[in-house]
C-alpha cells in the first residue's frame, strides 16, 4: 500500500525530511527541486509508514487505496517519475540531508531582531526558520489587516486543501517572540530606514504583486483585465472588491495557459452551488449565479508541447470540468506527441489527446484550449466584443467573440523604496537573499528569485536567506538597533492607529469562520472597514499580559 502525492502538493519538502527511507524526490538539495511541478513518492521504496502524511501541511498525501477516483491518475504519475528497474529494489535507508537551522551567536544587548515585510508563505517560512533559535525576535509587517498573502487571496476557493498550509502559519505566528503588525504599510506608514533603527535586519518577502501586461491595441477597453485580478476578486481581496466583472456574454477569452488561467476558467464554468460550499466571496458567487458564460477559451501563443500549466493541474481540471479541443488543435497535440520524449510533457499531451471535440454542441459551460494563437488586438466599439489573433507563424487572422478578455502571462515584482531594483528581471538584485549595496536588507520569495515555484518552494528559498542573514549577524556585519525595544509599538501606533495585532487577526479569523456556518469553511470580510470592526472585538490584554509583553520587548 504505497503512499501517493496528489495535486495539492505545495513542494514544501517537509515530507522529504519525515520519510525514513528517502523515497520522496526531488528533495530540496537536488537539482530541479525549485522548478519541479510537484514531489513524487517512489512506490517501490515506500514502506507505508505514513510519516509523510503527518508532515504534509496541505493534506496532499494518502495511501493508494484511499484515493478518490479523481486522484487515481496520481498513482501512475508518482511512479513515472522513477526509472524502470530490473530485479528487486535494494532497501533504502539513507535519510535526505537536512540543512540545520543557522546557529546564532548570542550576545549581550538583546536578541537578534528582524523585521519581515509581507506575510505570505516566504515571510512565514522565514519567520519559522529564524525562530528555531533562541534569542531571536521577529516582527511581521503586512499592509492588509489579514495575513498570508496569496494563500488567502491567490489560491482558488475550490482548492481548500492547498489553503491548509495556513494552519502551519498559525502555529508559527503563536510563537513567543513573533509579532504581527497588520494593516501597516512599509513605505507609507514606516520607512525602510525607520525599520532599521528598530531591527538588526529587514527581510522583504513582498512577492511579485504586478501582472505582466499585454501591449496590444484595445487592452484598455472596458471588459479587459487580468486573471490575477479575477482570482483576487473571486477571493474577496479588499482592493479588488469593486472590480467590474461582466459575465453577460457567453464567452470569455483568457490569453495565456498557466495554472492561474486554469483557476479562473474552472471557477467560471463550475456550478455555483458547488462553489457555495467554499470560501468564495459573496459578490463573486452572486455574479456567477447570474452568469451567461458558456465557454472559456484559454489561448496560447505556442503549441501544446509548450503548455505552461502543470500536469497535476491538467489532471485536476479534466477530472472536474468539460475541456475540449478543436480538430486543428487535436492535430497539433498528436504531432507533438509523436516526437516528444520528456515524460511530463508526454503526460500532458496524452491527456490532451483524449479531450472532447470543440465542434460538439455546448450543453454545459465548458473550457476550450486553443493553441498557436498570437493576440493582435482587442475588438469592440466601447466595450470588448472579441479578440483578433494571428495564427502563429502565418499571416492568417482568427477572431474569437468574447465579452470579457483576461490576460494571464505572468507577474512582475515591484520596486521597493530605498532598495535597488532590476527592472528587466523585476527583482531586487541579491546574492543568496543579501540585497546588493544595502547592508541589513534581505529578500525572500518572488521578489528575490522571480515568480517561479509553488507555495512550499518558498521554504528552501527563505531558509537560504535566513542562513545568510544569521551569518552576517554572527560576523558582526549587522548594525544593532539604535532605538529601545518599546519604542517600535509607539511609533507604529502614532503612524497607524488602526494597526491590527495577532489578537485582532484571530478575531477576524474566528468571525469569518462563524459566518461560514456549517456549509462553508469561512465567509470572508471583503472590506478593510469590516475587518477592522471584527478585529476591534478582540479581547483586550490583561494587566499581566501587558506586563509580560513589556518585559519581552526589553
Amino acid at each position: 500500500m504505497p503512499h501517493v502525492i496528489t495535486q495539492s502538493c505545495c513542494s514544501d519538502g517537509s515530507c522529504v525530511y519525515a520519510c525514513p527511507v528517502n523515497c520522496i524526490h526531488p528533495s530540496p538539495d537536488e537539482p530541479g527541486f525549485a522548478t519541479a511541478e510537484m514531489l513524487y513518492i517512489d512506490p517501490d521504496a515506500c514502506v507505508d509508514c505514513g510519516a509523510c502524511v503527518s508532515a504534509c501541511p496541505v493534506g496532499a498525501i494518502a495511501a493508494d487505496t484511499r484515493l478518490t477516483d479523481k486522484q487515481l491518475p496520481f498513482i501512475e504519475l508518482n511512479a513515472a517519475f522513477y526509472p524502470k528497474r530490473e530485479g528487486k529494489l535494494p532497501p533504502t535507508s539513507k535519510l535526505a540531508p537536512v540543512l540545520e537551522a543557522p546557529k546564532i551567536d548570542r550576545r549581550s544587548g538583546g536578541p537578534l531582531t528582524v523585521a519581515i515585510v509581507g506575510s505570505g508563505p516566504a515571510a512565514m517560512y522565514a519567520a519559522d526558520e529564524l525562530l528555531t533559535q533562541k534569542g531571536v525576535r521577529v516582527n511581521v509587517f503586512e499592509k492588509l489587516p489579514t495575513p498570508y498573502g496569496l494563500v488567502r487571496a491567490g489560491v482558488a476557493p475550490d482548492h481548500q486543501s492547498t489553503k491548509r498550509v495556513t494552519k502551519l502559519f498559525d502555529t508559527i505566528g503563536k510563537q513567543r517572540n513573533f509579532r504581527f503588525f497588520l494593516n501597516v504599510e512599509v513605505g507609507n506608514h514606516l520607512t525602510h530606514a525607520e525599520l532599521l533603527e528598530h531591527h538588526h535586519a529587514v527581510l522583504y518577502a513582498v512577492g511579485a504583486p504586478n501582472d505582466r501586461r499585454l501591449t496590444i491595441d484595445g487592452m484598455d477597453r472596458p471588459g479587459t483585465g487580468t486573471a490575477t485580478e479575477m482570482v483576487a476578486w473571486i477571493n474577496g481581496h479588499p482592493e479588488f472588491t469593486d472590480l467590474p466583472v461582466d459575465l453577460t456574454h457567453e464567452r470569455v477569452v483568457i490569453v495565456g495557459n498557466g495554472n492561474v488561467a486554469f483557476d479562473v476558467a474552472r471557477i467560471l464554468t463550475t456550478d455555483p452551488d458547488v462553489l457555495a460550499r467554499t470560501d468564495i466571496s459573496d459578490h463573486a458567487l452572486a455574479a456567477l449565479r447570474g452568469s451567461r458564460v458558456q465557454e472559456v477559451v484559454i489561448a496560447a501563443r505556442r503549441g501544446p508541447a509548450f503548455s505552461a500549466f502543470t500536469l497535476p493541474e491538467l489532471i485536476g481540471l479534466t477530472s472536474t470540468c468539460q475541456v475540449v479541443l478543436s480538430a486543428a488543435d487535436h492535430d497539433l497535440v498528436m504531432r507533438d506527441l509523436a516526437v516528444e520524449t520528456d515524460p511530463l510533457t508526454r503526460g500532458k499531451l496524452e491527456i490532451l489527446a483524449k479531450l472532447g471535440d470543440a465542434s460538439a454542441p455546448i450543453t454545459t459551460p465548458r473550457i476550450r484550449l486553443a493553441y498557436q494563437l498570437t493576440p493582435q488586438r482587442v475588438l469592440g466599439d466601447g466595450r470588448v466584443s472579441g479578440v483578433e489573433f494571428g495564427l502563429t507563424g502565418t499571416d492568417q487572422a482568427y477572431t474569437i467573440d468574447a465579452g470579457l478578455v483576461l490576460t494571464s502571462i505572468g507577474y512582475r515584482g515591484k520596486a521597493i523604496d530605498a532598495l535597488p531594483f532590476d527592472d528587466d528581471a523585476a527583482v531586487v538584485p541579491n546574492d543568496g537573499g543579501r540585497v546588493r549595496g544595502a547592508s541589513g536588507a534581505y529578500v525572500a520569495g518572488w521578489i528575490k528569485r522571480g515568480p517561479t515555484g509553488f507555495i512550499g518552494t518558498n521554504k528552501s528559498c527563505a531558509a537560504e536567506t535566513v542562513r545568510n542573514l544569521v551569518a552576517d549577524y554572527n560576523d558582526g556585519v549587522l548594525t544593532a538597533p539604535v532605538r529601545k525595544p518599546g519604542e517600535l509599538e509607539k511609533l507604529v501606533h502614532s503612524r497607524q492607529p488602526d494597526v491590527v495585532d495577532a489578537a485582532g487577526w484571530h478575531a477576524i479569523d474566528a468571525a469569518e469562520i462563524a459566518r461560514g456556518g456549517d456549509e462553508r469553511p469561512r465567509d470572508k470580510f471583503t472590506t478593510v472597514e469590516a475587518m477592522l470592526a471584527a478585529a476591534a472585538a478582540a479581547p483586550k490584554p490583561t494587566v499581566r499580559q501587558r506586563l509580560v509583553a513589556s518585559l519581552q520587548a526589553h
